[in-house]
């Protein structure tokens, strides 16, 4: 029996993964890979190892299809949350440094949860994140990014940036809910563009 793998939703795609169905993977990383690859870009740069970290996620993804719980948040910020941490794991092995995980911050989760399925189109995806981001105020949208695409801790952002821990933590929450309010307000007119 042939399965319209593109019209299933990402929960079934990920179970029929799980059954060791090759196509639904593909399905998955039809519909996610530019996404996938354009975040890990934005943590080890171009060239050969963002190539490699996003094969990774998804082959990390065939391996615990089983392991998803949906009742845990969608399926994108799994994902996401799996290549963010290959592509953290590829800068440490190429910097010869270690970074922490302690204390990680997820925009995805922020960005993705709940989001409407007219959103799986990731160059709309993509537009409303970006907006959202460039709305931020200078501050703020420096340290969620280095707090996310850099992996770096508060106490290492406070380092790095020669700020007070608590300033650090002031600007992330309220990039936090500042983006928060705009993606939501991005998604909706997203949806509406999309309706018209």
């Amino acid at each position: 029996m042939l399965v319209n793998h593109a019209g299933l939703t990402d929960e079934a795609l990920i179970a029929l993964v799980a059954t060791g169905d090759r196509d639904a993977l593909g399905a998955l990383y039809d519909r996610y890979g530019n996404l996938v690859f354009s975040l890990v870009v934005r943590i080890v740069g171009e060239g050969m190892a963002a190539e490699e970290v996003t094969q990774d996620a998804f082959m990390a993804v065939w391996r615990g299809a089983a392991t998803f719980a949906p009742e845990r948040g969608t399926f994108p910020t799994w994902l996401l949350t799996i290549a963010r941490n290959r592509a953290i794991d590829e800068l440490r092995r190429s910097r010869g440094r270690p970074l922490s995980n302690s204390e990680p911050l997820t925009p995805a989760k922020v960005i993705l949860d709940g989001s409407p399925n007219y959103l799986e189109d990731t160059s709309l995806r993509r537009l409303v994140v970006s907006r959202a981001l460039a709305e931020l105020p200078a501050p703020q949208r420096q340290a969620v990014e280095l707090a996310y695409f850099h992996g770096m801790t508060h106490h290492e952002i406070a380092n790095y940036l020669g700020e007070p821990l608590g300033t650090v933590k002031t600007r992330i929450r309220l990039g936090m809910q500042r983006l928060r309010t705009s993606l939501q307000l991005g998604v909706t007119e997203a949806g509406h563009q999309h309706d018209a």
